[in-house]
């Protein structure tokens, strides 16, 4: 794929539309980005998680993650995949917080645990461990943008659903709890795409701002749409034709399919370089770019969403109203 930068640029402030697409960062927009990414490092702190969001990243096809890390994408700190060890690696930290560094992009991936530090450390001092909430506060508060990179990081997700005993919360909960006036860019998904991710922080470097955000300060040009819009099997839906059990043609949604309220583009994006989603494999969605999962509230994982038809004029989105009253109309089933 190939675009000229000029054409990059005006795709980039016109459209929201995504740049970065099934796995493929646009030709025109690399030596751009590259000078632009030697004024704006990264620094990548991982949190409470399973590391799920990093192992998404190795998963960019063009440019690989080496050339992106090391030429596109000035990555200063990164547990995982960084090249150094030790004090080495820590010493950019601890740089960055007594020189009050302001010249960088903080990315957050995991939750911040909140009960003790010691549920999640980074490193040690005078022989003591650093906790990881000590990173995210003291580089937050001077980064020039902060995003949080999936689930965990934006809405607290696994670590702080029902049972949470570390007072796991995102990164936006995390800075109000201290006191910290700064928006979050919230990349949400568990694990987040490579593109929305890579996306992000070049948009962000290329353009000294953050792209348009939702409610939730999730990027428009992203999660702006729902599962259903885009799904591959919303041809089903409109003829009425719904799958009964797991395998067979139809619409998921009374299976459990959560693509109704749930917003991102990996219908027509895709995983592993553009070769499936997750309603394309008949799995159906399980809302994971939602603030709620995976507590899901009345949704539940593979139960179909429970809408009263008394509340079907409450519900505020007009896409997801809408296709609930033709669910109904189709002979979907609705609870309530």
């Amino acid at each position: 794929m190939s675009i000229s930068r000029r054409d990059f640029l005006k795709l980039m402030g016109g459209t929201a539309a995504a740049f970065s697409f099934a796995g493929v960062m646009l030709q025109g927009c690399k030596k751009t980005l590259k000078k632009a990414a030697e004024n704006t490092p990264v620094i990548w702190l991982q949190c409470q998680s399973c590391s799920g969001c990093s192992v998404s990243l190795l998963n960019t096809v063009d440019p690989d993650i080496p050339k992106l890390i090391t030429e596109y994408i000035s990555l200063n700190f990164h547990q995982t995949v960084g090249g150094g060890t030790g004090d080495a690696l820590m010493n950019v930290l601890h740089e960055a917080v007594e020189k009050e560094r302001k010249d960088f992009v903080l990315v957050i991936e995991g939750s911040i645990p909140t009960k003790s530090y010691l549920y999640n450390t980074l490193g040690s001092e005078n022989g003591h461990h650093i906790g990881a909430d000590h990173w995210v506060e003291k580089l937050g508060r001077n980064a020039k943008a902060v995003i949080a990179v999936g689930q965990c990081a934006c809405y607290g997700g696994i670590p702080a659903a029902r049972g949470n005993v570390t007072g796991a919360m995102g990164v936006t909960d995390f800075f109000k709890l201290k006191g910290i006036e700064k928006p979050v860019i919230n990349v949400a998904g568990c694990p987040s795409h490579p593109d929305w991710i890579v996306g992000t922080i070049a948009y962000f470097i290329l353009k000294g701002k953050a792209p348009e955000l939702d409610e939730y300060n999730r990027p428009v040009m992203y999660f702006g749409q729902t599962v259903h819009e885009n799904c591959e099997r919303l041809k089903y839906y409109r003829r009425g034709i719904f799958a009964k059990d797991w395998g067979d043609e139809g619409c998921l949604y009374n299976l459990g399919c959560l693509g109704m309220d749930t917003g991102c583009d990996i219908p027509v994006r895709k995983w592993n370089d553009g070769t499936n989603s997750c309603t394309g494999s008949g799995s159906g969605c399980i809302g994971c770019t939602e603030p709620v999962y995976p507590d899901t509230g009345k949704r539940g994982l593979y139960k179909h969403l429970q809408a009263s038809i008394d509340e079907i004029d409450k519900i505020e989105h007009p896409q997801i109203r809408e296709a609930v009253l033709n669910l109904k109309k189709n002979g979907g089933v609705i609870n309530g």
